[in-house]
């Protein structure tokens, strides 16, 4: 096959199995980074390093995958699709018996970054493939599925990991890719082979690459390392924020100037990808916060175990697993506009719920919110796919899903950083607030005195109980405050859709 080989559409049982060996691909690698984070805790403490030295575990991955994601489309234009499918999630299944087999900490980075390099094409390539392996007018179904996959992964993984962790050993939350990246590799070789590409003669743009690594890598381990050294008050990350935006702005003349760029910034000109671009970004940061403070909330303000917070969590991908299907089944009969509007509606009422929450929820009210919120995340991600890629060809479509999946990386990383800061700093000032309201002159603090006093309790219990309450009640308006503004970013990101044009207007399939 030639280098823009156009796979032929699969059919029948081949379809099915071409489509679960590549939503697999995607569903390990999503997998993997929740399991990892809520194993952390017990591979810093079997490895005798600190809490801090263990988050190296995840920022070694994340900014490896960050830097490689955009870099998909240039690769497989090398290496071919289908080869740089086959070799990605081979060598992220050996990375991950790596991890697994680690004798020590630094042993652990070097193949963290290695999974990091290896698999941070695999999801934009699942996507890809999964859409040239479905005949056009069932592309949305392919869209759906894939979509499925990338957002029930991370709400399973905590409950997953938190299991694995709990009762068998960290180490298998790395040893549970090797079946599913064996039967991965397995199934997409002998449904698709290993098709070579045509030489090509384009020059290697060093520089972009050069500028990329450093913008990348600045960025990343400023936003995960920022809230632990308190951000700009650091030299070192002031360092790198720097860095980052020197570089960013350099990187992005240097490749709009290139004949050849590393990375294919020219996409934006197409109105659909440049409006699911920015729909994706910052929809990933307002569905982070929500997937990053909700089960910190009830973690450590409501006393729930790790498995417990994750299967509240959980829940979220029960509706997302059925619709997201259904809503790619369907996306050739309704416009995919009105689908991501219900997704970000429903989204942002979930959101809106969670921010009307007390201290004492109960756990159906919890799950009601992430069952509404699953109906949200299936008809966010896979309509803005379908939008992202409908304006895109040939091999526009595996570099157009790196800097998607990029994008919608760096708005989970932003998201994460940003949510877990102010939801400290939030609390603190909510409890100095609320700490002034604590005094005898106050009738509802001098009844609690009187009756804490009277079932016995002494001066110093009493305060401590009273600290306790307001400690909670600091950190769920915190909690409120963010959910909030999570529902007021989706809602105002809206209007943005329309701007694009339905992906599937002819009913025939992607263009």
């Amino acid at each position: 096959m030639s280098a823009n080989h156009q796979l032929e559409p699969l059919h029948g049982y081949k379809l099915v199995l071409g489509t679960l060996a590549l939503a697999l691909g995607s569903f390990m690698n999503v997998l993997d980074m929740s399991i990892a984070n809520v194993a952390l805790p017990t591979i810093a403490g079997d490895f005798a390093v600190s809490p801090t030295q263990g988050t190296w575990v995840i920022t070694s991955y994340a900014v490896s995958e960050a830097i490689f994601l955009p870099l998909t489309g240039f690769l497989s234009k090398r290496i071919g699709e289908v080869r740089q499918f086959l070799f990605a999630t081979m060598l992220f299944t050996l990375a991950s018996m790596l991890c697994g087999i680690s004798p020590s900490f630094q042993f652990l980075i070097v193949a963290r970054i290695l999974q990091g390099v290896v698999g941070a094409s695999m999801i934009p390539l699942s996507q890809a493939l999964l859409m040239k392996s479905f005949p056009p007018n069932k592309r949305g179904m392919a869209l759906g599925i894939w979509a499925t996959t990338t957002v029930v992964a991370p709400v399973l993984g905590p409950l997953i990991g938190g299991w694995l962790t709990d009762n068998l050993v960290w180490r298998w939350a790395f040893y549970i890719n090797l079946p599913f990246g064996i039967l991965s590799t397995y199934l997409v070789y002998w449904l698709m082979g290993a098709p070579k590409p045509e030489p090509s003669k384009e020059k290697i743009d060093i520089v972009g690459i050069a500028l990329l690594v450093a913008a990348v890598s600045s960025m990343q381990i400023a936003l995960d390392k920022g809230s632990e050294l308190d951000w700009l008050s650091s030299p070192f990350i002031t360092f790198l924020a720097i860095v980052s935006s020197i570089s960013w702005i350099s990187f992005v003349l240097w490749e709009l100037g290139e004949r050849h760029p590393i990375v294919d910034l020219r996409l934006f000109k197409l109105i659909n990808f440049r409006m699911s671009a920015i729909c994706l970004g910052l929809g990933s940061f307002a569905f982070y916060i929500y997937i990053v403070i909700g089960p910190l909330w009830l973690q450590t303000q409501l006393g729930y175990t790790a498995f417990n917070a994750g299967k509240v969590m959980a829940i979220t991908g029960v509706l997302a697993l059925f619709c997201g299907p259904l809503f790619g089944a369907n996306i050739h009969r309704v416009d995919a506009r009105i689908i991501a509007s219900v997704g970000f509606s429903a989204m942002a009422i979930g959101c809106w719920m969670a921010a009307n929450f007390t201290t004492g929820v109960d756990e159906k009210t919890l799950m009601l919110a992430r069952v509404i919120m699953g109906v949200g995340i299936a008809g966010f991600f896979m309509p803005m796919s379908a939008i992202s890629m409908s304006q895109l060809k040939g091999h526009q479509i595996a570099s157009g899903s790196g800097i998607s999946n990029f994008l919608r990386n760096v708005g989970a990383s932003v998201g994460t950083a940003v949510s877990t800061t102010l939801w400290q700093d939030n609390a603190i000032r909510h409890h100095a607030n609320l700490t002034e309201h604590v005094q005898l002159a106050n009738p509802a603090y001098s009844e609690f005195s009187q009756k804490a006093l009277q079932l016995g309790f002494t001066e110093m219990q009493k305060n401590a109980y009273m600290d306790y309450l307001v400690n909670s009640q600091a950190y769920m308006l915190s909690t409120n405050q963010l959910m909030l503004l999570a529902a007021v970013i989706l809602v105002l990101l809206m209007p943005l859709i329309w701007f694009a044009k339905p992906p599937f207007a002819s009913g025939k399939g992607a263009h």
